[in-house]
C-alpha cells in the first residue's frame, strides 16, 4: 500500500476557512492561478467530464502547465477515452495515465476479478478500479494537492462542497474551482470556447463513468442521475474517506480468503462416490 506522501502546506479549520471564504468571491480562473502559485505537486485530475474539460481549457487560456493525472479504469467508454486523445492534443498537457494494477486491458482485469465484479462486489470494484490507481498516482507523482471538477449542483456527496478541501488522514488537498457552479454554466462556457467534449452529451448523458454504470439523464432528472441508476449510490469511492474504503476492501478480501479453504475441504466430499 502507499506510504502517500505529507502536503508542503497544511491548514489548521480556521485558516482552511479563512481561505475559502476568500476563495468563494473569486472566479475559477482566480483560484486556479491561486492554486498554481500556492502549492508544489499541483496536479489536475480528471476523467474528462464537461467540469473537468472546462478547467483544462481555463488553465490553458491562462497559460498554467498543471500536469494531468487520469485512471483509466479499463471500463470507460471508447467515447470518453477518444475525448482524452483529443484534450490532449488540444492543451498539449503531461498526461498520466494510471490503471488497476497489474491490468493493462480489460480482459486482464476480467481474467484477475472475474466476469462483472461491478455486480458481486461494487466495494471491491471502485477500490480496484479507482481507489488503489489514485493513491499509486499520487504517490509516484508526489501530489500534493490536486485539482477536481466537482460542483455543488451535483448534489449528494458534493451538495456542501466548498473550494478548497482536505482529505481526512492523508493531508491531500483538494481544489474544486467550479464548485459553486451549475451544470448549465459548464455547458454553456463549453459551447461558447469550442471546448472538446464527449460526444455522449449530445445523446442525453450529463456526467459519464464506466459503461456499465452508466445511461442518458431523462428529462427533470439530476445531472448525475444517470450513474448508478436504481441505487443509493453518488460516489465511486474516489472522493470517499480513502481509509474507510482501503478498510471494507481488506475486510472483503479476507472474508474471500477465508471461503477458499472450506470449499476446498468439502469438495472431495461432495464429489466422492456413493458405496
Amino acid at each position: 500500500m502507499p506510504s502517500f506522501a505529507t502536503p508542503v502546506l497544511q491548514f489548521d479549520e480556521a485558516q482552511l476557512e479563512h481561505i475559502n471564504n476568500k476563495l468563494i468571491t473569486m472566479t475559477p480562473a482566480q483560484v486556479l492561478e491561486w492554486a498554481s502559485v500556492t502549492f508544489d505537486g499541483l496536479f489536475q485530475e480528471t476523467a474528462f467530464g464537461p467540469s473537468g474539460n472546462v478547467i483544462s481549457d481555463i488553465l490553458h487560456a491562462q497559460g498554467l502547465t498543471v500536469p494531468v493525472i487520469f485512471i483509466d479504469t479499463l471500463h470507460h467508454f471508447d467515447e470518453t477515452l477518444d475525448l482524452a486523445k483529443r484534450s490532449q492534443q488540444k492543451y498539449n498537457f503531461n498526461l498520466h495515465t494510471f490503471k488497476p494494477a497489474d491490468c493493462e486491458t480489460r480482459e486482464d482485469f476480467t481474467a484477475k476479478h472475474g466476469e462483472e465484479l461491478w455486480k458481486s462486489d461494487d466495494v471491491v470494484y471502485d477500490y480496484s478500479v479507482k481507489v488503489e490507481p489514485a493513491r499509486r498516482a499520487y504517490e509516484q507523482m508526489q501530489a500534493r494537492a490536486v485539482i477536481t471538477g466537482r460542483r455543488r449542483s451535483q448534489k449528494g456527496d458534493r451538495a456542501t462542497l466548498q473550494i478548497v478541501e482536505i482529505e481526512k488522514g492523508t493531508g491531500l488537498v483538494k481544489i474544486n474551482p467550479l464548485a459553486t457552479w451549475s451544470f448549465q454554466q459548464v455547458w454553456t462556457y463549453l459551447r461558447a470556447n469550442e471546448v472538446p467534449y464527449n460526444v455522449l452529451l449530445d445523446q442525453g448523458y450529463k456526467s459519464v463513468g464506466d459503461y456499465h454504470s452508466t445511461r442518458a439523464v431523462k428529462e427533470g432528472e439530476d445531472e448525475r442521475a444517470g450513474r448508478w441508476a436504481g441505487s443509493e449510490k453518488t460516489e465511486c469511492g474516489l472522493h470517499k474517506d480513502y481509509f474507510a474504503m482501503r478498510a471494507a476492501f481488506v475486510a472483503r478480501k479476507k472474508k474471500e480468503q477465508q471461503q477458499e479453504p472450506i470449499v476446498a475441504t468439502l469438495s472431495p466430499v461432495l464429489t466422492a462416490p456413493v458405496a
